[in-house]
Order: structure tokens, then C-alpha cells, then sequence
């Protein structure tokens, strides 16, 4: 049978692992995807390296617009990474009617719906396993394996350099840039670590995965993101006190007026499986009206598992490459005239359970001020903590489920008070309990 040519834009980490990994294992492959998939040209900066990892039968070219024009590639791979050069490729790819397999997060939750688009019109694949969570198959779980579900609500730990510096930070104690510092030398983080410490890596993920749970367009402008360079050492001891753990989290929930959107540190009990995700390794936790909760764990990133994941799109726009592409999976699981127009929350209209750590002079009546002032604004107290620091005292509190404009409103008084010493911790709590 004819095999399937592919052409490789970017032979970078990515790029390489997936050249290895299917020429180690084109038997298997083959035996998967009913034919052979070879990869017969690709392009790279570094036409030496790219050279080393394809072999001598595949065409190089420093071009990627040559992979794109070039008449017998069938799926072309863009592995280049950024919005620039990688979104050019993609849709003249699709305008020349060749299906693409991504791996490219920021491309897919900034320009996915064009990108969709466009490909639905020349009746094309777009794939991206890869972009969300490296070798976990988590977007195939959301497609297909759980279609049968009503999705109410997902949360993964999903930036490995994030949760690497949280897990160093709750068993070391270090402070923040002590552990980033070490996180950079070990090369878990860049020279430049924004992108992952403040959620824009995590939130294209999430965005991808709600689009896809929800039926809605992707719309990454109106996630909500909040890093952890402020999170304080202190924080995570008294969260383990109180018998929770730490993590960056992308949650994103169904609610009758709207979907929530947001990735923050967020206190997670000690006792869930996804709590207990320490290091680089990344988790999905999704739960559906009729399967209840499942989680997907596994490493977000590498050469190898992330090439795992493009090699299945291949593997699975192999099998599909002659049907007729109105009844192929959708890109985002529905059918794109049944997508829905539910609104993105605003971060104000969040509900969840709360963390709170104040500093207040230690006097007579203090406390009762505070939770006067949270009753006032239908914030229930859950637990409590209070930890002498002489002439002050700390206190730790955790209430039930509040809305955060109530929450906001409530720290504001507190703040305002004259027993209250400076600003009050804020940190969001999830029980996914299922």
C-alpha cells in the first residue's frame, strides 16, 4: 500500500524525537495505521542536524515553504514553534489541501478558530495531540473517549517547570527564587522563565481542553492568569498544616451563566491523586455527568513523549485520510455548527473555596471583626489557623464556596481595619472531589 508522506518543519527536540521514533518503530506504525508513514522531507535552520536525525533518503531544505509546496507530502508537521512563521506554514499547508499535525499550544489557543476554519473548508485534518500536555492523550480523551459525557468541569497540572519549583519549594522550604534558580540550571526553566511561571503556558493548554469539554471557540484573550513568583514559602507550609498541597492549576468549569477560565496556585487536598504530581510530570483531572472523575497522568514534556503524541495524529489522520470529511472527529469535538456561545467568566464571578492569610495586632475582638465582616459578605469559615508572632498574630483561614467579588469585597474591609498589619494571601482551593 502507499505510504504517507510527511514533511517535518522544525527538526528541533520535537522534531527529532519524532524522526527517531518512527523510523525505530515503522513496523508497528505500519501495522497501526493500515500503511507506512515516512517522513520525506524536512526543513530546518540547521541542515546538518536535520540531516543526522532523518537520514540520507529525506529531502532537506532550510525552507519550510518548501515542505508546504512540495506536490507528494500528504501531512505536514509544524514543529516550529511561536505564532509567526509557524502559523504561516499551517495555513498554506491547508490552503494547498494537505492535512497538518501540530504540536504548538500558542498557535492553537490564539488563531485555532481561523485555523479550524479554513481547514473545514478545504476538508482537512488539523491535529494537535502535542500541543496540550506533551505524551499524555488527553485530547483524544476529551474528543472521543468521553464524547458520551456532559463535561462539568477540567483541572490538570499542566506546566512541568511550575510544578517542578512548588514541589522543590513544599520539601526543601526554599524560597521561590531559590528554587527557580536551580530549576534554570537543571534546564527546567528558561533563561526567561515568564511563559511558565505565570500561567500564559498553562492557559493556552487549558484553553485548548475547554474549547474542546465545552463546545465553545477558543478565546485565550479571556483566560484568566496568575503566576506563582509571589507565592511565599510560607503559604505552602500552612497549606500542608491545613492538609493541602500547592499547585499551579488550570481549571475550567461549566456554570449556568458561563464557563471559568483561569489558571492560579491553587490548594488542592493532600489526599487526591493529583495533588500528589510532584516534579515535571503533568496530570488531567476530568469529570463527566455519566463517568464521574478520570485523570490522565503522565511527563508533559520531552522529545519522545511529545513525538508519542504526533505520531498518533498521523497515525490517526492515516486511517481517516480518504473518509469523507464531514463525518470525521471535529477538531473540537462538535460539530462546527453546533458550537456554543457561552460566555467566559470574568475572574469577579468565580466560585470556589478560599485561602486566606492576614497579619493582625494581637488584641481582644480582632478575630470576631474579621469573621464578622466574612459572614457579612456569605463567606463561610471552613478551618482555621493561628500562629503567634509577638505583638501580632497570624491567622490562616479557609472557607467554604464564596464568589470572588464577595471575597475581594470582604479582604478590602479587613484591610482597611487598624488591627489589620499590610495586605492580606489570597489563594483559590479546589476539592475536585468529583
Amino acid at each position: 500500500m502507499k505510504a504517507i508522506n510527511v514533511g517535518l518543519c522544525g527538526v528541533g527536540t520535537v522534531g527529532g524525537g519524532t524522526a527517531t521514533v518512527l523510523q525505530r518503530n515503522a513496523n508497528e506504525i505500519a501495522r497501526r495505521a493500515g500503511r507506512p508513514i515516512v517522513v520525506k522531507m524536512a526543513a530546518n535552520r540547521d541542515l546538518a542536524r536535520a540531516k543526522e536525525l532523518c537520514g540520507d533518503d529525506v529531502i532537506i531544505t532550510d525552507n519550510a515553504m518548501d515542505v508546504v509546496n512540495h506536490p507528494e507530502i500528504d501531512i505536514v508537521v509544524e514543529l516550529i514553534g511561536g505564532t509567526t512563521i509557524a502559523k504561516d506554514v499551517v495555513l498554506a499547508a491547508i490552503e494547498n489541501g494537505k492535512h497538518v499535525v501540530t504540536a504548538n499550544k500558542k498557535l492553537i489557543a490564539e488563531y485555532g478558530n481561523e485555523i479550524f476554519a479554513k481547514a473545514q473548508a478545504k476538508g482537512v485534518m488539523v491535529a494537535f495531540e502535542a500541543a496540550v500536555a506533551g505524551g499524555i492523550p488527553v485530547i483524544k480523551a476529551l474528543r472521543e473517549g468521553l464524547t458520551a459525557n456532559q463535561i462539568e468541569w477540567v483541572a490538570g497540572i499542566i506546566n512541568g517547570t511550575s510544578n517542578f519549583i512548588l514541589t522543590e519549594m513544599r520539601d526543601k522550604g526554599s524560597a521561590f527564587a531559590d528554587v527557580l534558580a536551580e530549576a534554570q540550571r537543571l534546564g527546567y526553566a528558561e533563561a526567561d522563565p515568564t511563559f511558565d511561571i505565570e500561567g500564559h503556558d498553562a492557559a493556552h493548554k487549558l484553553t485548548i481542553m475547554s474549547a474542546i469539554a465545552f463546545g465553545i471557540p477558543v478565546q485565550f484573550d479571556k483566560a484568566y492568569l496568575e503566576g506563582i513568583s509571589k507565592l511565599e514559602a510560607a503559604d505552602i507550609k500552612y497549606a500542608a498544616e491545613l492538609g493541602y498541597r500547592i499547585k499551579l492549576l488550570g481549571m475550567t468549569r461549566r456554570r449556568e451563566n458561563g464557563i471559568e477560565l483561569r489558571v492560579s496556585p491553587t490548594l488542592i487536598p493532600a489526599g487526591r491523586l493529583i495533588a500528589n504530581v510532584d516534579g515535571v510530570m503533568n496530570a488531567v483531572l476530568v469529570k463527566g455527568d455519566a463517568v464521574g472523575a478520570t485523570m490522565y497522568y503522565g511527563p508533559g514534556a520531552g522529545a519522545e513523549p511529545t513525538a508519542s503524541s504526533v505520531i498518533a495524529d498521523l497515525v490517526d489522520i492515516t486511517r481517516l485520510h480518504t473518509a469523507d470529511p464531514e463525518h470525521r472527529v471535529p477538531h473540537l469535538a462538535f460539530q462546527p455548527s453546533a458550537m456554543a456561545n457561552l460566555p467566559i467568566l470574568p475572574i469577579d464571578e468565580v466560585e470556589t473555596c478560599y485561602y486566606l492569610r492576614l497579619s493582625v495586632k494581637d488584641l481582644p475582638g480582632v478575630l470576631a471583626d474579621v469573621t464578622t465582616i466574612l459572614a457579612e459578605g456569605q463567606i463561610s469559615v471552613d478551618a482555621m489557623l493561628q500562629k503567634p508572632a509577638g505583638d501580632s498574630a497570624e491567622i490562616v483561614i479557609v472557607t467554604h464556596t464564596a464568589v470572588e467579588k464577595n471575597v475581594n469585597a470582604a479582604i478590602a474591609k479587613i484591610e482597611a481595619l487598624a488591627s489589620c498589619n499590610g495586605k492580606i494571601v489570597k489563594l483559590r482551593l479546589e476539592h475536585l472531589n468529583g
